[in-house]
Formats: C-alpha cells, structure tokens, sequence
C-alpha cells in the first residue's frame, strides 16, 4: 500500500481535527447562543399568538423549526464534524495495530496466494510514528522466518512482502538454489509437486525452516541458478555474485530478504539489503481471499 494513502490520511485527519476543534470550542457555543436568542425572539414575537389562534402543538413545532434553523451548521463543519472520529480510529488502527494490504504476486506462493487479503501487525518491530516513520518505542528485531512487510528500497512508495532470511551481521548463499546461512545448509524435504494455475507450470514443493518457522518453498529445478543483479544498490560490494548464484555479508541495520516461490521473486538477490527504517511490519494473518475462504486464517 502506498506511503500516499497515509499521507491523504493524515492530511484529512488533520483537516477535519482543526475544523472539529473550531466547532467545540468557538461554533457551538455561538450556535448555541443563537437558538437560545431565536427561541427567546419566537416567545415574545409570535408565541402567544400561534397558541392562540393554532393551539400549543403547532406553536411547538414552528418554535422547533425556528430554533432548527438557527442551529443548522454548514455543510463543510456538519461534514468534518461528523467524519473526524472515524478518521482518527483508522489513522490509529493503520498506524500503530494493524494494517491490511493486499497480496499482487506470486512471489510469496505457496504461502501467500495473489488476492490474499493479510493484515500487518504494526508494533511487532516497534512504535512508528505515521508519514515519519521513525521508530519511538522498540520492541523487538525481524527474526528469520518472519513474513515482513517494508518499503521497496528502489522505490519507498511501493511495499513488498518476502520472507526475512539474514539478519544483520548473517552470511547468506544462494547458490545451486539451496540456501545456506553462516555456513549451515538450511535443510530441505521434498513434498512433490505443486501446479501454479496462473503460470499453468509445475514446481518442485519442498518443505523449510527458518528460525524455528515451518513454511513450504518452490523451486523449478529447470530454471538457471544465475542471478543477474541490478547495476548498483547499496552495499552492493557485500555481495558476490557468480553462475551458480549469490553470496552476500547482511550489513548492520539491514535485512536480507527472499520470496517463497524462490524462481519467481525479486528480492535481495536482486535489489539488494532492506534497511531497517523501511520496516512497515509483520505479516500475520489472511482476512479474506474472495476466491478461495478456506485461505481465512494464520498462515504460520
């Protein structure tokens, strides 16, 4: 989801709080103070003589809509008035609990399917503040095997979802498509085949744990274990590359991140560290997949 969404956010929550605080403390009171005028005027003016001539209940009603009149706010105060909590509860939700976003790739098959619907804890790797980003409570660090939401670092306006693989300070090899971190062969068990319907292609499903996390990867054994690298990224002499695939030294504050569906991800690999001020979350749960309901629930 795009930083402009919480930008537009802010901006109306901001708007719309300035104009909520104009009414409670200097609108309303003079609202106020003009039905109690109005009302006093209808008394004096014609209050005696509607109940005279109409009875009680019609001088009831037109003193109701004499003081109705006066109290009307206009359109752009009954508005702001009206939307600022709502704005403010989902300004809070997005920015400190949980934030949904929606799943645009394969990258990150089998476990997250295109359309999945996730929500992102917020507070898993510390209190932000909105829009700034800046980390004023921590709570703790990525750990491998988390699924992480974070910024694109080629282009922060745009996030992405891949799994944490290093963690800062990790050696980190991918070579022959089979990872090894810190010299430790992470192990591997073949479960079959898993048949994309988008790609209407086979790949190799196997079975993997990182930090204690169990998840399913995909592998095409067919496809070339090469990596072709952007020209440039930062920190890019941590990285070595060669035909059989990459090695790189996570630097300090950064994070090496991978996808699932390990043939068809652009990830670290490719682009390069995740910085740890483009941290947006941690992915949790599936709150819905209009194709597929039974997708509903954690996927760890």
């Amino acid at each position: 989801m795009s930083l402009n969404f919480a930008l537009i956010l802010f901006v109306l929550l901001i708007v719309t709080g300035i104009v909520w605080s104009l009414d409670r403390w200097s609108l309303r009171p003079a609202r106020q103070a003009r039905m109690n005028a109005a009302a006093a005027d209808f008394d004096r003016q014609q209050g005696d003589a509607i109940r005279a001539s109409s009875g009680q209940a019609e001088a009831t009603r037109r003193r109701q809509e004499v003081v109705d009149r006066a109290a009307k706010m206009p359109w752009w105060v009954e508005y702001s008035v009206s939307f600022f909590p709502v704005i403010l509860f989902v300004f809070a939700l997005r920015s400190f609990v949980v934030e949904p976003f929606r799943i645009p790739s394969g990258s990150m098959m089998p476990t997250l399917q295109i359309g999945d619907l996730i929500l992102v804890n917020k507070f898993s790797y510390g209190v932000r503040l909105p829009i700034i980003d800046k980390k004023i409570i921590p709570v703790s660090d990525p750990k491998r095997g988390d699924v992480m939401v974070f910024r694109y670092p080629a282009d922060p306006q745009v996030d992405y979802i891949k799994r944490v693989v290093g963690v800062p300070g990790d050696e980190v090899a991918y070579l022959n498509k089979r990872l090894t971190i810190n010299g430790q062969a992470v192990p591997t068990v073949s479960k079959g085949e898993y048949f994309d319907p988008d790609r209407v292609s086979y790949a190799g499903l196997f079975g993997e744990t990182l930090g204690g996390v169990p998840h399913e990867i995909l592998i095409e054994e067919r496809r070339p274990a090469e990596v072709e690298p952007f020209p440039s990224f930062p920190n890019k002499d941590q990285c070595t590359y060669s035909r059989e695939g990459v090695r790189c030294k996570v630097p300090a504050g950064s994070y090496f991140m991978m996808g699932d569906n390990r043939d068809n991800s652009a990830d670290s690999r490719y682009w390069g560290f995740v910085p740890e001020a483009n941290i947006v979350g941690k992915a949790f749960f599936v709150w819905m997949n209009f194709g597929d309901l039974k997708r509903i629930g954690r996927f760890h």
